[in-house]
């Protein structure tokens, strides 16, 4: 029997509320009666100096909290199982469009693949005004017709202000003599791997039309292409890094949702695929705003008073294809941390003490003591939506009503499996971030079919 959207929803309300109680009784922020733990008077038992540092490491903890409560807002009280949207007016009557995607030039094959699907895809949604442009360092001999532009960006072409990587790439896009598009058109931005759906069309359309906001973006998930690998290892890696990126999809749909929903605002960050009106933007702020081009712009966008929207519907991306490159990723990530602080203080410092505050989960065991109990309450409440989240990602991205008794067990143990590694992955990235080159742009690999390897844009 299918279960509608609304029904959907309530079910995953009561989730949400019996995993944060069990999880936040099994860690004895919710207490019944009288435990242990109450009886234990740390300043006599542990001495003052490991008191002080055990209440600081978990005051700490609440740094995440703001991040915490927007996900769980933005997973209750907007329908996470949201049926498909019906377009508010003709796709014929849609403005320009331009989808640009940015490229080194590193996966010609696999760009070709993705151009060619997305025509595909906005053909099927009735769209007919519309280009999709390549911009590249390198020309990936792109067939040139009414549909496809490809723009090799010129080695000497340098910006005003010296933007680097896919900033400068962008930029370049956005130059007067350059420019294909008109002050009205629309741009969807996408990586080189980024397939659109029949619902992020509709969506895209329908935020369109609307005329509200002047930037949006939605969902993005990664399980519904997957990668073919000759080897075990590789697809292993891969497999689990995917899981791992659950907790990306409940991100979109818990603090993306809410933030761009009930505040308009890119309060917790801004990612590279979206769709907006970006010339007055621009991307020429020199080589601290390439280092992470897109949340640079959202800061930039916001600063000048622009106002942004959730857009329905979802993107297909990959998740990186190894360990090592899930590694890199994330501390790349963690790097362009430090541009953003004033901006994003509570969300980004949440990140950078991440190793101290991981710590509490070794020290809760050999130091056990209660703080107080709304605190400990809160502090469950802190490390059991993170939990929910890589579970209800993976429900949102994989099809687990298709999957046997057998297979769902797996499933519980794909999910512990990605946690843990996603933690151990993301803690490792906070410690080593300082070094290495802070400009280099590493690309994960993300053509199984080509021979090339990584490389850096420098």
């Amino acid at each position: 029997m299918m279960l509608n959207s609304k029904v959907k929803h309530t079910l995953h309300c009561i989730c949400v509320v019996s995993w944060l109680s069990f999880f936040s009784w099994a860690t004895e922020g919710i207490r019944f009666s009288p435990t242990p733990v109450d009886n234990i008077d740390p300043w006599i038992e542990y001495g003052t100096i490991i008191t002080v540092l055990i209440i600081f490491l978990r005051l700490l903890s609440f740094l995440a909290l703001p991040q915490t409560l927007f996900n769980l807002v933005g997973l209750v009280s907007l329908n996470a199982f949201r049926g498909k949207d019906k377009l508010q007016s003709s796709p014929l009557l849609a403005p320009f469009i331009c989808v640009r995607v940015v490229t080194r030039g590193l996966y010609p094959n696999l760009v070709k693949k993705t151009v060619k699907t997305n025509i595909n895809t906005l053909l099927d949604a009735g769209i007919e005004n519309f280009v999709l442009q390549v911009v590249t360092d390198k020309s990936i001999g792109l067939p040139q017709d009414k549909r496809t532009i490809e723009t090799v960006v010129p080695t000497s072409y340098k910006t005003k202000s010296g933007a680097l990587n896919k900033a400068r790439a962008l930029q370049y896009c956005l130059e007067d003599d350059v420019s294909v598009l008109g002050e009205e058109d629309w741009i969807v931005h996408l990586d080189e791997e980024t397939l659109l759906t029949e619902g992020s069309v509709r969506g895209i359309l329908n935020f369109i039309t609307d005329g509200t906001h002047s930037f949006g973006q939605g969902l993005i998930t990664y399980a519904n292409n997957p990668v073919k690998f000759k080897s075990f290892s590789k697809f292993f890696q891969n497999r689990i890094c995917t899981v791992a990126d659950s907790f990306r999809v409940a991100d979109d749909m818990g603090k993306l949702r809410c933030q761009l929903t009930y505040f308009n605002k890119p309060l917790f960050g801004w990612k590279g695929s979206y769709a907006g009106a970006e010339k007055k933007v621009s991307f020429d702020w020199g080589p601290d705003g390439s280092k992470a081009e897109d949340c640079f712009f959202g800061i930039v966008a916001l600063d000048q008073g622009y106002s942004f929207g959730f857009i329905q519907g979802e993107m297909q991306e990959k998740s990186p294809f190894t360990f090592q490159d899930l590694f890199k990723q994330r501390k790349r990530w963690m790097q362009l941390l430090r541009y953003f602080l004033p901006h994003y203080l509570f969300f980004l410092a949440s990140w950078l003490t991440m190793p101290l505050t991981t710590s509490n989960v070794v020290l809760t065991q050999i130091y056990p003591m209660s703080v107080s109990p709304t605190i400990d309450f809160l502090l469950s409440l802190i490390g059991g939506v993170p939990l929910y989240m890589y579970m209800f990602g993976y429900i949102k991205q994989f099809p687990i009503h298709r999957y046997s008794w057998f297979r769902s067990v797996l499933s519980v143990i794909e999910i512990a499996l990605a946690s843990v590694l996603s933690i151990i992955v993301e803690n490792l990235a906070v410690i080593c971030m300082w070094g290495g080159d802070w400009y280099d742009f590493y690309i994960v690999e993300k053509d199984n079919e080509s021979e090339q390897t990584s490389q850096n844009i420098v």
